[in-house]
Protein backbone atom coordinates (compact mmCIF):
# COMPACT_ATOMS: atom_id res chain seq x y z
CA UNK A 1 0.00 0.00 0.00
CA UNK A 2 2.82 2.41 0.90
CA UNK A 3 4.56 1.74 -2.44
CA UNK A 4 1.26 2.32 -4.25
CA UNK A 5 0.85 5.73 -2.59
CA UNK A 6 4.39 6.72 -3.51
CA UNK A 7 3.80 5.74 -7.15
CA UNK A 8 0.51 7.70 -7.17
CA UNK A 9 2.19 10.86 -5.77
CA UNK A 10 5.05 10.63 -8.28
CA UNK A 11 2.58 10.16 -11.13
CA UNK A 12 0.57 13.21 -10.07
CA UNK A 13 3.75 15.31 -9.82
CA UNK A 14 4.74 14.27 -13.35
CA UNK A 15 1.32 15.35 -14.65
CA UNK A 16 1.63 18.71 -12.86
CA UNK A 17 5.15 19.36 -14.20
CA UNK A 18 4.11 18.37 -17.70
CA UNK A 19 1.06 20.64 -17.44
CA UNK A 20 3.16 23.61 -16.29
CA UNK A 21 5.67 23.01 -19.06
CA UNK A 22 2.91 22.89 -21.67
CA UNK A 23 1.36 26.07 -20.23
CA UNK A 24 4.72 27.89 -20.31
CA UNK A 25 5.31 26.75 -23.88
CA UNK A 26 1.85 27.95 -24.88
CA UNK A 27 2.40 31.33 -23.20
CA UNK A 28 5.78 31.72 -24.92
CA UNK A 29 4.22 30.84 -28.26
CA UNK A 30 1.42 33.38 -27.71
CA UNK A 31 3.81 36.23 -26.82
CA UNK A 32 5.10 38.55 -29.54
CA UNK A 33 8.80 39.42 -29.36
CA UNK A 34 10.65 42.52 -30.53
CA UNK A 35 14.46 42.40 -30.44
CA UNK A 36 15.95 45.89 -30.06
CA UNK A 37 19.73 46.55 -30.02
CA UNK A 38 22.31 49.28 -30.56
CA UNK A 39 23.18 52.73 -29.27
CA UNK A 40 24.29 52.95 -25.64
CA UNK A 41 23.10 56.57 -25.63
CA UNK A 42 19.59 55.36 -26.39
CA UNK A 43 19.48 52.22 -24.26
CA UNK A 44 17.80 53.81 -21.20
CA UNK A 45 15.31 55.60 -23.45
CA UNK A 46 14.53 52.42 -25.38
CA UNK A 47 14.13 50.50 -22.10
CA UNK A 48 11.67 53.09 -20.75
CA UNK A 49 9.71 52.94 -23.99
CA UNK A 50 9.68 49.14 -23.86
CA UNK A 51 8.52 48.99 -20.24
CA UNK A 52 5.68 51.46 -20.82
CA UNK A 53 4.61 49.85 -24.10
CA UNK A 54 4.51 46.38 -22.50
CA UNK A 55 2.14 47.70 -19.82
CA UNK A 56 -0.21 48.80 -22.59
CA UNK A 57 0.35 45.56 -24.56
CA UNK A 58 1.04 42.78 -22.02
CA UNK A 59 1.19 40.17 -24.80
CA UNK A 60 4.32 41.83 -26.24
CA UNK A 61 7.86 41.14 -25.03
CA UNK A 62 10.62 43.61 -25.96
CA UNK A 63 14.29 42.83 -25.44
CA UNK A 64 16.57 45.91 -25.32
CA UNK A 65 20.38 45.81 -25.30
CA UNK A 66 23.24 48.21 -26.06
CA UNK A 67 26.66 47.60 -27.54
CA UNK A 68 26.91 50.76 -29.65
CA UNK A 69 25.30 52.10 -32.81
CA UNK A 70 27.61 50.07 -35.02
CA UNK A 71 26.55 46.89 -33.25
CA UNK A 72 22.87 47.68 -33.74
CA UNK A 73 23.25 48.54 -37.41
CA UNK A 74 25.29 45.37 -37.99
CA UNK A 75 22.50 43.38 -36.31
CA UNK A 76 19.78 44.80 -38.57
CA UNK A 77 22.00 44.07 -41.60
CA UNK A 78 22.49 40.49 -40.36
CA UNK A 79 18.79 40.05 -39.71
CA UNK A 80 19.17 39.27 -36.00
CA UNK A 81 17.05 42.14 -34.60
CA UNK A 82 13.70 43.76 -35.30
CA UNK A 83 14.90 47.31 -34.54
CA UNK A 84 18.40 48.84 -34.46
CA UNK A 85 19.02 51.94 -32.32
CA UNK A 86 21.63 54.43 -33.53
CA UNK A 87 22.88 57.80 -32.36
CA UNK A 88 24.30 58.44 -35.83
CA UNK A 89 22.94 58.01 -39.32
CA UNK A 90 23.69 54.79 -41.14
CA UNK A 91 26.74 55.10 -43.43
CA UNK A 92 26.77 54.65 -47.20
CA UNK A 93 28.98 51.56 -47.00
CA UNK A 94 26.64 50.02 -44.39
CA UNK A 95 23.67 50.58 -46.71
CA UNK A 96 25.63 48.97 -49.55
CA UNK A 97 26.46 45.94 -47.39
CA UNK A 98 22.82 45.66 -46.33
CA UNK A 99 21.50 45.79 -49.89
CA UNK A 100 23.90 43.06 -50.97
CA UNK A 101 22.18 40.86 -48.40
CA UNK A 102 18.69 41.93 -49.57
CA UNK A 103 18.22 44.13 -46.51
CA UNK A 104 16.71 47.59 -46.97
CA UNK A 105 17.35 49.73 -43.86
CA UNK A 106 14.45 52.07 -43.14
CA UNK A 107 15.29 55.11 -41.02
CA UNK A 108 13.12 56.76 -38.35
CA UNK A 109 14.06 59.82 -36.28
CA UNK A 110 12.65 59.10 -32.82
CA UNK A 111 14.27 61.80 -30.64
CA UNK A 112 16.98 64.46 -30.60
CA UNK A 113 20.01 64.86 -28.39
CA UNK A 114 22.69 67.39 -27.54
CA UNK A 115 26.27 66.30 -26.91
CA UNK A 116 27.40 68.13 -23.81
CA UNK A 117 31.10 68.86 -23.31
CA UNK A 118 31.80 68.32 -19.63
CA UNK A 119 34.55 69.10 -17.12
CA UNK A 120 35.05 68.70 -13.39
CA UNK A 121 33.13 71.31 -11.32
CA UNK A 122 36.46 72.51 -9.87
CA UNK A 123 37.76 73.38 -13.33
CA UNK A 124 37.39 77.16 -13.87
CA UNK A 125 36.96 76.76 -17.64
CA UNK A 126 33.28 77.30 -18.51
CA UNK A 127 33.40 78.29 -22.18
CA UNK A 128 35.10 76.80 -25.25
CA UNK A 129 34.84 77.33 -29.00
CA UNK A 130 34.44 74.39 -31.36
CA UNK A 131 37.98 75.07 -32.59
CA UNK A 132 39.36 74.87 -29.05
CA UNK A 133 37.50 71.59 -28.41
CA UNK A 134 38.84 70.18 -31.68
CA UNK A 135 42.37 71.30 -30.77
CA UNK A 136 42.08 69.73 -27.31
CA UNK A 137 40.91 66.36 -28.61
CA UNK A 138 43.36 66.27 -31.50
CA UNK A 139 46.25 67.01 -29.15
CA UNK A 140 47.13 70.56 -30.31
CA UNK A 141 46.12 71.87 -26.88
CA UNK A 142 47.33 69.78 -23.92
CA UNK A 143 47.24 72.13 -20.93
CA UNK A 144 44.23 73.85 -19.40
CA UNK A 145 46.15 77.16 -19.15
CA UNK A 146 45.99 77.40 -22.97
CA UNK A 147 42.21 77.92 -22.76
CA UNK A 148 42.07 80.10 -19.65
CA UNK A 149 42.35 77.42 -17.00
CA UNK A 150 44.97 76.38 -14.48
CA UNK A 151 48.39 74.95 -15.29
CA UNK A 152 47.22 71.35 -15.45
CA UNK A 153 47.53 68.61 -18.10
CA UNK A 154 44.32 67.84 -19.97
CA UNK A 155 43.01 64.28 -19.65
CA UNK A 156 40.91 63.51 -22.76
CA UNK A 157 38.00 61.08 -22.44
CA UNK A 158 36.01 59.65 -25.32
CA UNK A 159 33.55 56.87 -26.06
CA UNK A 160 34.87 53.81 -27.88
CA UNK A 161 35.12 53.78 -31.68
CA UNK A 162 32.02 51.57 -32.11
CA UNK A 163 29.92 54.23 -30.41
CA UNK A 164 27.74 56.45 -32.59
CA UNK A 165 28.50 59.28 -30.18
CA UNK A 166 32.24 58.83 -30.86
CA UNK A 167 31.67 58.90 -34.63
CA UNK A 168 29.40 61.94 -34.43
CA UNK A 169 31.83 63.86 -32.20
CA UNK A 170 34.75 63.04 -34.50
CA UNK A 171 32.93 64.12 -37.66
CA UNK A 172 31.07 67.13 -36.27
CA UNK A 173 33.49 68.60 -33.72
CA UNK A 174 37.02 67.46 -34.55
CA UNK A 175 36.43 67.67 -38.32
CA UNK A 176 33.75 70.43 -38.37
CA UNK A 177 31.54 68.36 -40.67
CA UNK A 178 34.14 68.47 -43.45
CA UNK A 179 34.41 65.05 -45.13
CA UNK A 180 37.88 65.96 -46.44
CA UNK A 181 39.18 66.77 -42.96
CA UNK A 182 41.22 63.84 -41.60
CA UNK A 183 41.77 65.09 -38.03
CA UNK A 184 41.92 62.24 -35.50
CA UNK A 185 41.62 61.91 -31.75
CA UNK A 186 44.95 62.29 -29.94
CA UNK A 187 46.58 58.91 -29.32
CA UNK A 188 46.47 59.44 -25.55
CA UNK A 189 42.68 59.87 -25.50
CA UNK A 190 41.15 57.40 -23.05
CA UNK A 191 38.35 55.38 -24.66
CA UNK A 192 35.59 54.39 -22.23
CA UNK A 193 32.83 51.84 -22.90
CA UNK A 194 29.86 53.77 -21.53
CA UNK A 195 28.32 57.19 -21.05
CA UNK A 196 28.18 56.57 -17.30
CA UNK A 197 31.91 55.82 -17.32
CA UNK A 198 32.72 59.22 -18.79
CA UNK A 199 30.60 61.19 -16.32
CA UNK A 200 32.03 59.18 -13.42
CA UNK A 201 35.63 59.82 -14.48
CA UNK A 202 35.06 63.54 -15.09
CA UNK A 203 33.41 63.92 -11.68
CA UNK A 204 36.49 62.34 -10.04
CA UNK A 205 39.28 63.91 -12.11
CA UNK A 206 39.82 67.71 -12.04
CA UNK A 207 41.97 67.49 -15.21
CA UNK A 208 39.48 65.56 -17.33
CA UNK A 209 37.30 66.63 -20.25
CA UNK A 210 34.61 64.43 -21.74
CA UNK A 211 31.47 64.51 -23.82
CA UNK A 212 28.14 62.80 -23.28
CA UNK A 213 24.53 62.82 -24.37
CA UNK A 214 22.44 65.40 -22.52
CA UNK A 215 20.32 62.66 -20.96
CA UNK A 216 23.37 61.26 -19.13
CA UNK A 217 24.62 64.47 -17.52
CA UNK A 218 24.72 64.35 -13.72
CA UNK A 219 25.07 67.18 -11.14
CA UNK A 220 28.60 66.01 -10.31
CA UNK A 221 29.95 67.37 -13.62
CA UNK A 222 29.92 70.82 -15.22
CA UNK A 223 28.66 71.48 -18.74
CA UNK A 224 30.75 73.85 -20.85
CA UNK A 225 29.06 76.52 -22.96
CA UNK A 226 30.11 76.12 -26.60
CA UNK A 227 30.56 78.75 -29.33
CA UNK A 228 30.50 77.95 -33.04
CA UNK A 229 33.39 80.37 -33.60
CA UNK A 230 35.35 83.14 -31.90
CA UNK A 231 33.09 86.17 -31.39
CA UNK A 232 29.85 84.16 -31.48
CA UNK A 233 27.71 83.48 -28.38
CA UNK A 234 28.56 80.68 -25.98
CA UNK A 235 25.54 78.39 -25.58
CA UNK A 236 24.75 75.64 -23.07
CA UNK A 237 22.99 72.50 -24.30
CA UNK A 238 19.26 72.29 -23.58
CA UNK A 239 16.04 71.29 -25.31
CA UNK A 240 15.48 74.93 -26.24
CA UNK A 241 18.97 75.50 -27.68
CA UNK A 242 18.73 72.27 -29.67
CA UNK A 243 15.35 73.16 -31.19
CA UNK A 244 16.32 76.74 -32.06
CA UNK A 245 19.64 75.63 -33.56
CA UNK A 246 21.84 77.77 -31.33
CA UNK A 247 23.71 74.86 -29.70
CA UNK A 248 26.20 73.56 -32.27
CA UNK A 249 26.62 69.93 -31.13
CA UNK A 250 23.15 68.42 -31.54
CA UNK A 251 21.96 65.38 -33.45
CA UNK A 252 19.03 63.14 -34.31
CA UNK A 253 18.54 59.74 -32.68
CA UNK A 254 17.42 56.93 -34.97
CA UNK A 255 15.72 53.58 -35.14
CA UNK A 256 16.19 51.33 -38.17
CA UNK A 257 14.10 48.44 -39.47
CA UNK A 258 14.53 46.13 -42.44
CA UNK A 259 12.15 47.72 -44.92
CA UNK A 260 8.87 49.31 -43.91
CA UNK A 261 7.87 48.01 -40.48
CA UNK A 262 4.76 45.86 -40.24
CA UNK A 263 2.63 44.37 -37.49
CA UNK A 264 3.67 44.88 -33.90
CA UNK A 265 6.99 46.54 -34.86
CA UNK A 266 5.10 49.20 -36.82
CA UNK A 267 2.69 49.66 -33.92
CA UNK A 268 5.58 50.06 -31.46
CA UNK A 269 7.33 52.64 -33.66
CA UNK A 270 4.07 54.51 -34.21
CA UNK A 271 3.61 54.67 -30.44
CA UNK A 272 7.23 55.85 -29.94
CA UNK A 273 6.57 59.03 -31.95
CA UNK A 274 3.28 59.67 -30.13
CA UNK A 275 3.01 62.54 -27.61
CA UNK A 276 2.81 60.01 -24.76
CA UNK A 277 6.11 58.35 -25.65
CA UNK A 278 7.78 61.65 -26.51
CA UNK A 279 7.04 62.84 -22.97
CA UNK A 280 9.37 60.04 -21.83
CA UNK A 281 12.03 61.60 -24.09
CA UNK A 282 11.66 64.86 -22.16
CA UNK A 283 11.58 63.11 -18.78
CA UNK A 284 14.93 61.41 -19.50
CA UNK A 285 16.65 64.63 -20.55
CA UNK A 286 16.54 64.19 -24.31
CA UNK A 287 14.76 66.42 -26.82
CA UNK A 288 11.41 65.33 -28.32
CA UNK A 289 10.81 65.47 -32.05
CA UNK A 290 8.60 68.28 -33.27
CA UNK A 291 6.47 66.04 -35.47
CA UNK A 292 5.29 63.87 -32.55
CA UNK A 293 2.14 61.99 -33.49
CA UNK A 294 2.84 61.93 -37.24
CA UNK A 295 1.74 58.50 -38.52
CA UNK A 296 4.30 56.13 -40.02
CA UNK A 297 4.09 55.44 -43.77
Amino acid sequence: MRNYRIILVVTLLCFLIAGCANQSAAEAEAAVYIENKGSDTMVNLALSWAETYQKIHPDVRISVSGGGSGTGIAAIINGTVSIANASRAIKADEIETAQKGNVNPKEFVVAKDAIAVIVNPNNPVSELTLQQISDIYSGKISNWNEVGGEDRPIVRLSRETNSGTHVYFLETVLRFGDSKNKTLFSMDTLLLPSSEGITAEVSDNPNAIGYDGLGYIIPAVKMVAVSKATGEPYVLPSAESVNNGSYPIARDLYMYTNGDPVGIVKDHLTWIISPEAQQIVTDLGFVPIKQAGTPLP
